[in-house]
């Protein structure tokens, strides 16, 4: 009886320890401003605008893809996302020339911040910086300009106050070269506000 007692009053115990840590997580996420998932994501470009004609589209950078009012994917060259060190949330404008092509503008750059982090690789050969105890995803186009390679330190740009999955590197610190060696794309600043014409490949 005494052993039943005792299992029950642990039960309590463990349902009554879950219920917090929940509450727990809801806070913060309440605190941080939640995760910039998707769903989120695509509620925000809701709001933004599509000219007459399609010409000219608004919408939300999701790491790798341009989020339109419509819901659709508008693929962003990943040389561009990375020369302009584009970050979860920024918004984008996209014009549709008439030979087809797309020519992207960064027009609402979210708040940011940055963070270092350690290059690796994953047992499907995928590229991720593991910084403050989260892994994300970085494009494979910034990490080939830096020549980066896993062991390297990387310096990536994250949403200020928003969870993400994806960081835009910044720079590389090169392991080996005992800290005195870095790269970093020093011409960044020239472009800002500019727009970029890129093709969809």
């Amino acid at each position: 009886m005494n052993n039943l007692t005792n299992l029950a009053l642990i039960a309590q115990m463990i349902d009554s320890a879950e219920k917090n840590i929940q509450s727990a997580k809801q806070l913060l996420r309440e605190i941080l401003g939640g995760k910039l998932d998707t769903k989120e994501l695509a509620k925000k470009a809701q709001d933004l605008s599509v000219m007459p004609g399609g010409k000219i589209i608004e919408g939300v950078f999701d790491g790798q893809n341009m989020i339109g009012p419509d819901g659709k994917q508008y693929p962003v060259p990943a040389n561009y996302a990375s020369k302009s060190k584009l970050v979860e949330g920024d918004v984008l404008k996209l014009t549709i020339a008439d030979d087809g092509s797309f020519i992207y503008k960064q027009i609402g750059p979210i708040e940011r911040k940055k963070v270092l982090g350690m290059l690796s690789q994953d047992e499907k050969g995928e590229y991720q910086v593991v910084a403050e105890g989260k892994t994300y995803k970085v494009l494979l186009a910034s990490l080939t300009y830096f020549k980066a390679e896993p062991g390297d330190q990387v310096t990536i740009v994250l949403p200020k106050d928003k969870d993400a999955d994806w960081g835009a590197v910044e720079n590389v610190i090169k392991s080996g070269s005992g800290g005195d060696e870095s790269y970093s794309d020093d011409d960044s600043d020239d472009d800002d506000g500019e727009e970029k014409e890129l093709e969809e490949t």
